[in-house]
Order: C-alpha cells, then structure tokens, then sequence
C-alpha cells in the first residue's frame, strides 16, 4: 500500500509547493517507489532470519537466469533507470518513433507508453530509447517548423506568387518573426513552378490549425491574383489523370485543362503524363502521348 499511494501523494506535494516540471515530479515519484519496494524487500528477509549466507545460492540462481532468459527484461529496466535520470525523453514530450507520433504518457520499469493523436497507445521497450534513434520535438525547444510546397502554372508571375506567400506567413499570429518566414523558388516541374514556405511556429499546440489557416490564405489570394495552381486532373471517364499545359490560339489562354467556349484551336504545351488512379506510371511515353491527345479531345471539345 505504501509503494502504491506515497508516490502519488510525493507527486501532489511537489506540484503544489515547487516549481519543478511534470517530467522532474514524474521522475522523483518513480524513484520514490523504487526506493519503498527495494527497503520491503530486504526487511522482509531481515525478518524472517535470513541472512547473506543463507541467501548466496538464490543469488547465484539468480544471476544465472538473468544472464539467459532475463537479458532483456533487466536491459530495458537498466534503460528505464537511465530515462529518469539522463531524460532524454519525458513525460509529457512530443516524440516520433518509427511511425508513430505521439506523447509520452508513462514510463515504466519495463516500457514507456507514448499516445498517439488516435489516442491508440504504443508500449515501447525501454531499451529502444537508448539504443536507437527516435525524434524528441520538445527535449531542449518546443519551437517547429512548417514547410509548405506550391505548385504555380507555368507562365504565373513567380515574384508576385512569393510576395503573396510572404504575406499569408506575416498575417497570421502564429508565424514567428524571428526566424524570419523563407520563401524560395525550387525548381521547374513537370507541370509547374515549385514554390516553398517555410516559417517557424513557437509550440507545437496550434501547428495542425496553422498548417490548414496558411493553406487556405495561400488559396484565397492566389484565386484573388489569378495565379493558378497546378494540379493533377481526374478524367470519370477514362479513369486516369493527366497532367499538362494547353493554349487557345483565339483567345490566347494558358490553362491546365481548360474547356474552351470560345471554338478556338488549343494546342498541347507539354508536361503531361499519364498516370493512373494512385499516381504511378502506367503507360509507355508514346501511349502516354496518345492518351494526352485522347483526354485533349474529350475536355477541350466545344
């Protein structure tokens, strides 16, 4: 009983009379209970009147099984003691293991738990944490980073594209100032100008909502200034995508498939592929330029 409540009360006690953080409370409470159990243990033998010599051979026993079948069990306990102590993740630390991310909820004698945002829990042996590699988002700075790619049409004004993306960054009250927001134009793609935004957020609490308010800024003031932003188009009919640039001689268009009212003759600019409904290459280059021919003639049809 007393291994079992005193930790907790510890806990509450250091919460309400010192400043110390919920991983150094978690820890001290941990340690604590420990501490309880190893001094039952060796008064329970002291009371029933063994001594060192009567115990030799349980030891010996013991450290036989430790040595073989116990390896990992003391190894992740032997990690576990280490976790308290050195912290390299604590309760409370957002971190990335394998796949998963999540928060780390408990550490125990054998293995850590870490909560996901399903709020599915994953037990991680403690031997992991030490021996391997994983990401602590929060160990030293909780301060993140958001990287957002654009993709702009082809013949879009790339210097007035990356003013705009400087004032969605400066606009919203997330977005620090320092490290100053870095807009970069990467390179030429297939079918458009690769543009990246990459600015900073102080915690990670709001970085989902960030991520979508930025999104749908970079949205509305692309719509607002015509810039386009290309794309990949699904044809129902033909059950595939092709990606690429068209032009309507009349009235002197650029569009990623445009329908064209106007009757005018649209020609095909380049950068298509054909790729079918999970995005992989699925036709040869010369098949793939008659199906570009093919889905042309079905969507630019007046």
């Amino acid at each position: 009983m007393l291994a079992k409540h005193l930790p907790a009360v510890l806990e509450i006690i250091l919460l309400k009379q010192s400043d110390m953080s919920s991983g150094s409370r978690y820890t001290v409470a941990t340690l604590t209970n420990y501490a309880i159990i190893t001094i039952g243990v060796v008064l329970f033998f002291h009371s029933i009147g063994a001594d060192w010599s009567k115990l030799q051979w349980l030891v010996a026993a013991l450290g036989v099984g430790i040595g073989f079948g116990l390896q990992e069990i003391v190894a992740n306990f032997i990690c576990g003691i280490i976790i308290l102590f050195e912290r390299p993740v604590r309760v409370g630390d957002v971190v990335t293991v394998g796949d998963t991310d999540g928060t780390v909820t408990r550490i125990r004698i054998r293995a850590t738990t870490i909560t996901n945002y399903d709020k599915q829990e994953l037990v991680v042996p403690n031997k992991e944490f030490i021996t391997g590699r994983l990401v602590n988002w929060t160990l030293t700075d909780k301060m993140n980073r958001i990287v957002i790619t654009i993709g702009v049409a082809y013949g879009s004004d790339v210097r007035r594209a990356m003013a705009l993306l400087a004032e969605v960054a400066a606009e919203n009250e997330n977005v620090l100032y320092e490290p100053k927001p870095l807009i970069s134009f990467e390179g030429f793609g297939d079918n458009a100008l690769t543009l990246v935004l990459r600015c900073y957020l102080a915690t990670l609490d709001n970085r989902l909502s960030t991520i979508t308010a930025l999104h749908t800024a970079i949205n509305d003031k692309f719509a607002a200034a015509g810039i386009g932003i290309a794309g990949m188009f699904l044809d129902s009919a033909l059950g595939a995508a092709v990606q690429g640039r068209f032009h309507c001689d009349r009235c002197d268009r650029a569009s990623e498939w445009q329908r064209h009212r106007c009757g005018g003759t649209t020609r095909l600019l380049g950068g298509y592929r054909w790729l079918n409904n999970d995005g992989v290459n699925a036709l040869s280059t010369a098949a793939a330029t008659a199906a570009g021919w093919a889905a042309w003639a079905w969507h630019c049809s007046p």
